[in-house]
């Protein structure tokens, strides 16, 4: 096979798992390419800074980003930078891996009062990233909702009710800490519209909130009663039914008197965010038929994930994704030669960390199958792109440019007692990562 040069958008785990499977042929090279200064994606930006052993993914990540035969370019936005075309011009295929970025939305009156938001916004705030405000939250709330029963929502939960000395070891940022040192939230409700069978917690997860310090978990019985349906999930769902024991063992047990409490609550549909000028509760209709108002000063939504339109690239607006077979970009209906998909910009917001490696691994398998017939690339210098997007202003940050931010952030990390602290501000990382040379693998 002739010397392939593929560039994949994205350095969240589909991405890398790509630049994986893709480096294990000698004839491959890859530029690995991030609209942020920083790699790894949802593992930086998503897993809650108390979930340490579920950040380790971390390592075996960076290993594959160390390759001689991968280049890191961060700092680089497609569609704003460069283009589709672009990339054509410079490499012999795409693979885009750049995930589902926004929040799907509840559709009813209210979601745009202030003190209404997405879970996005907020694991985004807690985990430093660099498009989010530092101001974005104060926690004056002393109630907070939370809508939707999966992980995330556990997440948001977790954070909101531990204290700033339970997550100080941690990387949050400095920011962060000092504004849950001064919470005002005695109250978080994660609220599911169905009833308990169709949560999607994992149960390990789920454990977690029963071992809170400083939190009493109230769960009220009469919403774990079971439908016909609902047994029949339960059939056919292990984690279900493993979910619903710890569940029924909370909604036996009395509060503690716990400076804080969760409270889980089920059979309760959305039916509007209530305020004038901001957040002061939810309307829900119950399964009973009874409609149930729920006072409140701050939402949080937390029902999935959608990607978000590439320029230059078909999207399949209904499902959130880059329409595609097997990994392969479909333009109305047909293969588009050298363009691929993987993770969740490719198959939706489903699945763990590691099921992205089984996902790229399909992806790149039909990339190599279409290799021998795919148009070269105009560009044979790897270079050039550096040179081009130079002129045009941009700065790409080197793998040594993330190097140096990683450095900034153990320093950090020593003054704090911790290992590592998060270093937010887009302008501090960029001002550490362009300090190094920006070409190289």
């Amino acid at each position: 096979m002739e010397d392939l040069h593929v560039a994949v958008v994205g350095s969240g785990p589909a991405g890398i798992y790509a630049a994986a499977a893709l480096t294990a042929h000698e004839d491959a090279a890859v530029d690995v390419i991030d609209r942020l200064p920083t790699p790894f994606g949802l593992v930086r930006y998503g897993v809650a800074p108390d979930h340490e052993k579920m950040k380790s993914v971390a390592v075996a990540l960076r290993r594959v980003m160390e390759h001689e035969r991968v280049r890191f370019l961060g700092n680089i936005e497609l569609g704003a930078d460069i283009s589709v075309a672009d990339l054509h011009r410079h490499y012999d295929a795409i693979v885009v891996a750049n995930g589902a970025a926004v929040d799907r939305r509840l559709g009813i009156g209210g979601e745009d009062l202030p003190g209404s938001f997405s879970a996005t916004e907020f694991v985004s705030w807690y985990s430093g990233h660099p498009d989010s405000a530092l101001d974005k939250f104060t926690l004056t709330a002393g109630t907070v909702i939370v809508i939707g029963v999966g992980n995330v929502a556990i997440d948001v939960a977790r954070v909101l009710l531990k204290t700033a000395d339970e997550l100080r070891t941690t990387d949050i940022p400095d920011h962060v800490l000092a504004v849950l040192s001064h919470s005002q939230v005695r109250d978080v409700m994660i609220v599911g519209r169905r009833g308990p069978a169709y949560a999607r917690f994992t149960t390990k997860e789920l454990r977690e909130l029963g071992e809170l310090a400083n939190a009493d978990v109230i769960v009220p019985p009469a919403e774990l009663a079971l439908d016909e349906a609902s047994e029949a999930e339960l059939v056919t769902n292990a984690v279900a039914r493993r979910n619903l024991e710890v569940l029924r063992a909370w909604s036996e047990r009395a509060p503690q008197g716990r400076p804080r409490r969760l409270h889980l609550r089920f059979g309760l549909r959305p039916a509007a965010i209530c305020g004038d000028a901001c957040v002061t509760g939810m309307q829900f209709a119950h399964g009973t038929g009874q409609s149930v108002h729920v006072p409140a000063d701050m939402v949080l939504r937390s029902v999935g994930y959608r990607g978000v339109p590439i320029p230059g690239l078909p999207f399949d607006d209904e499902r959130g994704v880059v329409p595609n077979a097997a990994g392969r970009v479909l333009r109305n209906g047909a293969v588009v030669p050298g363009e691929y998909g993987a993770g969740w910009i490719k198959r939706g917001p489903s699945g763990i960390i590691g099921t992205n490696k089984h996902d790229a691994a399909e992806t790149v398998r039909c990339l190599l199958e279409d290799a021998p017939a795919l148009p070269r690339r105009q560009v044979r210098d790897p270079d050039e792109i550096i040179d081009v997007l130079h002129q045009r202003g941009v700065r790409a940050v080197p793998w040594q440019g993330w190097e140096a931010i990683e450095a900034l952030e153990i320093a950090a990390g020593k003054r704090r007692g911790a290992k590592q602290v998060k270093v937010a501000d887009r302008e501090l990382l960029l001002a550490a990562a362009l300090s190094q040379p920006s070409t190289g693998r």
